[in-house]
């Protein structure tokens, strides 16, 4: 659980988790949510959400929005970094390495082995791959791009601009694949990219860090990645290591294709760095 309510009960129903579990994913759109859209989104019933608000400490579904809210507006980017500061200073780079190592644990745990294998055939089975990231998430977004450009796949990292998205939507078809970095949530960008894949037949494969989604917002595939808890600073490590090791099992299944299409850049580097300056 993310967020502290006024009293914490011993346990949760099986209803009560899907809830917290749905807000802690989707808080910007929770807030904007009455009970009535809640309930329909989950297919709870309106009754089970106020009592778990009453459950909680709450006076009603209001005050739970209220109260969560604020909480979220006491969580901004600088005070998750000072949090993960104040963790140890004495040695921040052990300290910080101790816990990538937990993070790419917990990973492995959450990821699905099945969605991963899933995730080399898609690609492995593509005509193009676009890849689509904003912000921070264009960092590991780059590195897939790069990755997998060298190992011979037909790839283009999409702009995030609506003009430039709208342009690479019209090329698209079933051959192709669409990957998508969505960790918290998934933006209105990707949002389009999800739905207009119903009618072009493209497939989907989603980086998240959400382990509930509803069925508006669901890829094909979807690769769990463990950033940190909501209220810490969030690293890259993950997602670069699964990016990393999608690009081993890639270049296996590829075999010999792979290897030659590194054997032909090195053999153009010698031919022409010097001439490049490199």
């Amino acid at each position: 659980m993310n967020f502290s309510f006024p009293i914490t009960p011993a346990r949760f129903t099986t209803a009560e988790q899907t809830i917290i579990e749905y807000i802690a994913g989707h808080r910007d759109e929770f807030f904007c949510m009455t009970i009535v859209q809640l309930s329909r989104t989950l297919n709870i019933s309106e009754a089970t959400i106020s009592r778990f608000a009453r459950h909680v400490g709450c006076e009603d579904f209001k005050q739970l929005k209220q109260i969560i809210m604020e909480q979220t507006l006491k969580k901004g980017p600088a005070v998750k970094l000072k949090k993960t500061l104040q963790t140890g200073t004495d040695n921040l780079l052990s300290e910080w390495l101790v816990q990538q190592q937990y993070y790419i644990q917990k990973t492995s745990e959450l990821l699905d082995q099945n969605e991963f294998k899933g995730a080399v055939e898609a690609i492995y089975n593509a005509k193009r791959v676009f890849i689509f990231a904003k912000n921070a998430s264009r960092s590991p977004a780059g590195l897939l791009e790069f990755r997998l450009r060298r190992i011979g796949i037909d790839v283009c990292l999409i702009s995030p601009g609506a003009s430039e998205l709208l342009e690479n939507l019209a090329l698209m078809n079933g051959d192709d694949l669409v990957t998508m970095f969505g960790f918290s949530k998934i933006s209105s960008q990707g949002k389009i990219i999800l739905d207009y894949g119903k009618t072009a037949g493209y497939k989907t494969l989603l980086f998240t860090s959400r382990l509930y989604h509803n069925e508006s917002t669901t890829a094909d595939i979807e690769l769990f990645v463990y950033r940190g808890e909501e209220d810490e600073y969030h690293s890259m490590t993950a997602p670069v290591a699964v990016i990393d090791a999608l690009i081993l099992s890639l270049s296996a299944r590829l075999g010999d294709t792979a290897l030659s299409r590194l054997e032909k850049i090195q053999s153009l580097k010698k031919q022409y760095g010097k001439h490049l300056g490199s």
